[in-house]
């Protein structure tokens, strides 16, 4: 079974629906903050109260704020659980490396989502109308979604979330559990090297592949100016004002607009790749150190890297594709022929390995030594022993002197988010593997 979320543009029906959902939601704030401050904070780091514990109280604490019982029961249980979610979410950032503090209490702005679980909630999708259903909301009223993906028709719905995004828009997301006809990965043994790709990804190239293919990054000289331009507009406003608001979800949509760009790009490169091959393989980047670093943390996180190594896992459970992620470090340095590592400044662009005299592009012997590392520990191929030289011999990059060195061309990102990536022009089953 798989669980997926399914989210959908939505309206409200009536102005008084709108009200009793913001209303919703901010009751959901305050539960979530008495909850945080009065039961769970207190409590001390090796002893905190358990997500049934807190939640036990809210008979008592309906009785006690009347108000509260306006919003549905499972709402306000969901409100509780965020705290225990919250929490997790803070143990798997600060494994991943980064600098985390602790759970806060949420003004109106930060909180802006309620969620129904396994009841409260009626999705109509038989309305009569193209691309359109409802969703019944008890205790709040009905909003009008605009259902461009029909849900499975095996799916059970789970989880149906209200959120009002700080564009001033409304969304709904659902939650479904089905059973996915999803391809089945092919056998280890059964995979050849030659349908198996490694994937360095960069700054100056998003991706180049072991195969000699370049994907440049998102050019986002216009969204960043679009940025800054707004972010200049809403200082100028008198805050809280009418003008104040306007100008700050002027300033959302083009946040959105950049992150919706960098998502497109991502799951198509993430889908082609996964179709095209059998095993795809990257590098398992520590981005939380990286984005610690002094003088290019900007840069590192509009790559985006931890998102693309989740949306090529995700896809290659969608393609029937083995997705592995193998250590970093030292596939800059290490020649992918002989082993000897070679210290390389960021400006060095070639690889000219002093050892065995082998050349290439310094971002295709990474890549190359990205998919040699994934062949040995997936276990593709019967013999291990020259996996490297034997890559290296078929890589299509030019070889030469450093200074004759041909690179090759990078494909723009337009023409993947644009008209869809070029790198998967033949069906799975009719493989091609050129540049």
């Amino acid at each position: 079974m798989v669980e997926e979320a399914f989210k959908y543009a939505a309206e409200p029906k009536d102005t008084s629906t709108a009200e009793s959902a913001w209303h919703s939601i901010q009751t959901c704030r305050e539960v979530y903050n008495h909850a945080l401050t009065q039961e769970y904070k207190p409590a001390p780091e090796y002893d905190k109260p358990s997500y049934t514990t807190m939640q036990n109280k809210l008979p008592q604490w309906k009785r006690e704020w009347t108000e509260w019982s306006d919003v549905y029961s499972k709402c306000l249980q969901m409100a509780v659980r965020r705290i225990k979610n919250g929490e997790s979410i803070l143990e798997s950032l600060e494994e991943r490396g980064f600098d985390v503090g602790e759970l806060k209490w949420k003004a109106p702005r930060d909180y802006r989502s309620i969620t129904y679980n396994q009841s409260g909630f009626d999705v109509d999708s038989n309305t009569g109308r193209t691309n359109h259903a409802t969703v019944k909301l008890s205790k709040i009223g009905t909003f009008h979604l605009n259902f461009h993906r029909p849900l499975p028709d095996d799916a059970t719905i789970k989880e149906v979330i209200l959120k009002k995004q700080k564009t001033g828009d409304w969304t709904v997301s659902i939650m479904v559990e089905y059973d996915a006809d999803y391809p089945e990965k092919p056998a280890v043994e059964d995979i050849d090297i030659k349908d198996t790709v490694g994937i360095d990804l960069g700054i100056t190239k998003f991706i180049h592949d072991s195969d000699g293919r370049a994907f440049a990054p998102l050019d986002e000289t216009g969204d960043r100016e679009r940025i800054e331009t707004r972010h200049q507009a809403v200082s100028r406003k008198e805050r809280e004002s009418n003008n104040w608001n306007k100008a700050r979800q002027r300033l959302a949509r083009a946040y959105e607009r950049l992150s919706n760009k960098r998502l497109a790009y991502r799951e198509a490169l993430a889908n082609a790749y996964t179709q095209r091959y059998d095993a795809v393989f990257l590098e398992d980047l520590n981005v939380g150190s990286m984005m610690q670093q002094n003088g290019n943390s900007r840069n590192v996180a509009s790559m985006s890297w931890y998102e693309t190594l989740k949306t090529f896992e995700r896809f290659g459970d969608k393609n029937g594709c083995h997705v592995l992620l193998v250590p970093p470090e030292g596939t800059t340095k290490r020649c992918v022929q002989c082993g000897v590592e070679t210290e390389k400044p960021l400006w060095v662009r070639e690889h000219s390995c002093p050892s065995c005299g082998f050349e290439t592009d310094r971002d295709q012997n990474a890549a190359l030594e990205v998919q040699r590392l994934g062949v040995l520990e997936l276990g593709v191929g019967e013999d291990k022993s020259g996996v490297g030289q034997e890559l290296a011999e078929s890589t299509p990059a030019e070889t030469g002197t450093s200074a004759g060195l041909l690179r090759r061309e990078v494909v723009p990102a337009s023409a993947v988010v644009d008209t869809g990536t070029p790198i998967c022009s033949r069906a799975r089953s009719a493989r091609s593997h050129g540049p």
